[in-house]
């Protein structure tokens, strides 16, 4: 009996062993996007994707020595800073996160990586955060984003505009850092191309009447009818009350408008209407839409391919740095996301970890080709939509 409780108890402490080590040696990550909120309809693909780079990196054991990687999700709202901040507050206190995929929309970024990322060290990767202003946040060198600035989706917008024959519109963007930043990029560019804004007027999101606003927006008068909104939430209102007053029929629309909503909310009511998103042509791009249809979600929804390389930069910085602490590895994402070095797609991290591990130089093209410049944000690629027959299609990149 003696020998039977006395190998019990060493089995006992073997396997409480064997679970600190395998705890000792997990990495967590923070996912922080507006699950609820005014694009709750686009936060579970990124997540999904951020999550399968996650799941790559685990499965390949090639993580700092075989560590696997564990996605802790938040939720940031997309608007309520508060919320946002008590939810990466949580990440890193309670749940010990060693970085941050997110967050999503611009003001709720910024709440975050003030209040939150930079008093604590915390590294905060946004793939979707497009405000010009986050370019100029203080942050020690720990926030960086793979989608490119607003100061650069404004000219894009522009340029279509311009390119179409289009000479006159009418603006409403929603109130918050999102909607102005890139109302007043898209406002400038415009006019320098020789353009004309009716009317720029801000419209609050959660309304259930927009007659008012488009009233006004009316009366000013254009072409069409530029739509910086959310997908979820005012913009939509504002289409719909266009649309039944028949003061526009054609809208412009930039990324935060842009998902299979708008297709459910509208079908071919909006034919030919068109806009902008981050997006490339690039054989990356191809890989992901693969990967994300084997994996079971869609891979060409808003932001997908920025959630899978912000979490794999995240990741393949740490390997750079042999260390999974933020002070150890913000000073090699740009080292691993730029020339020189191997190039690295969607499904290559394996490969990038093991280049790294040897002490090789990678240079992280993913699912964006992506380039960080400046202080750390992309350099932009963009597709140009147009609704057809009801459907988001893509018509163009640049």
């Amino acid at each position: 009996m003696k020998k039977l409780l006395l190998g019990t108890a060493l089995s006992a402490v073997t396997a409480t062993a064997a679970l600190a080590a395998s705890h000792s040696n997990e990495v967590k990550l923070g996912i922080i996007l507006g699950f609820t909120g005014p694009i709750e309809s686009l936060t579970p693909l990124m997540a999904a994707s951020a999550e399968l780079a996650m799941k790559e990196v685990s499965d390949s054991g090639a993580l700092l020595g075989g560590a696997t990687v564990t996605p802790v999700r938040a939720d940031s709202t997309c608007v309520d800073a508060a919320a946002a901040t008590a939810g990466a507050e949580r990440l890193i206190t309670s749940d010990g996160v060693k970085g941050i995929m997110g967050a999503d929309c611009s003001g709720v970024t910024g709440a975050v990586l003030a209040n939150v990322a930079v008093p604590n060290g915390i590294v905060m990767i946004s793939p979707s955060a497009t405000s010009p202003a986050l370019s100029a946040a203080e942050d020690n060198g720990l926030f960086f984003r793979t989608s490119p600035s607003d100061a650069r989706q404004g000219q894009v917008l522009a340029d279509v505009l311009v390119e179409r024959g289009i000479t006159t519109v009418a603006l409403s963007y929603t109130n918050n850092d999102y909607g102005k930043g890139l109302a007043d990029s898209f406002e400038a560019a415009f006019k320098a191309a020789g353009g004309s804004v009716t009317l720029s007027t801000a419209h609050e999101d959660g309304k259930a009447d927009y007659s008012a606003e488009v009233g006004a927006l009316a009366s000013a008068g254009g072409d069409a009818l530029v739509v910086a909104g959310y997908v979820d939430q005012g913009g939509p209102g504002i289409i719909r009350a266009a649309l039944d007053t028949g003061a526009f029929d054609t809208f412009v629309l930039p990324d935060g408008m842009i998902g299979a909503a708008l297709e459910t909310t509208f079908g071919d009511e909006i034919d030919g209407s068109f806009g902008t998103l981050p997006g490339t042509d690039s054989e990356g791009a191809g890989m992901m839409l693969e990967m994300a249809e084997a994996a079971g979600f869609t891979g060409n929804s808003p932001y997908v391919g920025e959630s899978y390389d912000a979490a794999a930069l995240i990741m393949l910085a740490m390997q750079a740095a042999g260390s999974a602490e933020p002070a150890d590895y913000k000073g090699k994402v740009f080292d691993v996301a730029n020339a020189p070095g191997e190039p690295i797609y969607p499904g290559e991290l394996a490969k990038a970890l093991k280049i790294l591990a040897e002490g090789g130089e990678i240079d992280y093209v993913g699912a964006t080709a992506v380039e960080l410049i400046g202080p750390g944000e992309s350099a932009g690629s963009y597709k140009e939509i147009e609704i057809k027959g009801g459907k988001i299609e893509t018509v163009a990149y640049r």
